[in-house]
């Protein structure tokens, strides 16, 4: 399977705080590859990057063997258009109605005729499972359809890649269960190359065909989900055993393995 997306050492700095720290991975293509980690390890700002929010202190940031950080700001916005971002929060606009904001990148930039705009937005709509929404307005729909809407959003345009940031941060069982599966079904039937960042390890484990595990903006760890459950990293067992965040002696953990801990 090719390389889609390929990360070389990024460091990331802000003023004298550095962020991430020598930070290499790949993600094959059609690949749905979850990176986890704690509150403020570099997650989201790996994600950042790699859609060229930000740009990196030193390192690359390669999409079909093409360096991001060189691209000026004309030929960036172009490149954008093989990604689709979702937004932790959504994101969407609530002075627009839904399908205006499934359609915002065609009402911006192109001059599609309304009702083909319309007949594109039910479509992904329907894709996320959603029908008989396109003249309501954000705040008409429960936490889950809003989720559901930004993704519609994020798919709009026909991305190669989907970037989730935190997709069921917020959501009931059933409604992150929902999201997981959209996003197999965006991988299986579009061929979606996927990253998600997120701290749910239930979701993380149940769709990911591989996991990167990022502590204090460094890699720790890379593997399939059976590979990081097995992990003998000490950060790794932490995380996954849902223990307090802060130093953890060898001591600490040999006793944790001895009570049977994963």
């Amino acid at each position: 399977m090719s390389v889609k997306i390929k990360v070389e050492n990024l460091y990331k700095r802000f003023d004298k705080r550095e962020v991430l720290h020598d930070v290499s991975f790949e993600v094959k293509n059609r690949e749905i590859f979850v990176i986890i980690g704690g509150s403020g390890s570099g997650k989201s700002t790996v994600i950042k990057h790699i859609i060229g929010l930000l740009k990196p202190t030193s390192g690359k940031v390669f999409i079909d063997s093409t360096d991001i950080a060189t691209l000026r700001d004309r030929d960036l916005i172009d490149f954008r258009k093989k990604i689709g971002y979702l937004f932790q929060e959504g994101a969407l606009f609530d002075s627009l109605r839904v399908w205006e904001n499934v359609g915002f990148f065609y009402l911006e930039n192109t001059r599609m005729p309304i009702s083909e705009i319309r007949k594109l937005v039910t479509k992904k709509l329907a894709l996320v499972g959603l029908k008989d929404v396109e003249d309501l307005y954000p705040s008409q729909l429960s936490g889950g359809m809003r989720k559901r809407v930004a993704l519609a959003r994020a798919i709009s345009y026909n991305p190669e890649i989907v970037l989730y940031d935190e997709p069921t941060s917020g959501l009931d069982p059933v409604t992150s269960a929902m999201i997981d599966n959209l996003i197999l079904k965006l991988r299986d039937e579009i061929g979606v190359t996927s990253i998600v960042v997120t701290h749910d390890l239930e979701s993380a484990f149940s769709i990911a065909d591989r996991i990167m595990y990022i502590h204090k903006g460094k890699v720790v760890a890379i593997g399939t989900p059976e590979e990081i459950k097995n992990s003998q990293d000490m950060f790794v067992r932490q995380f996954i055993n849902r223990l307090p965040e802060g130093p953890i002696t060898q001591e600490f953990f040999e006793e944790l393995k001895m009570k049977g801990g994963r």
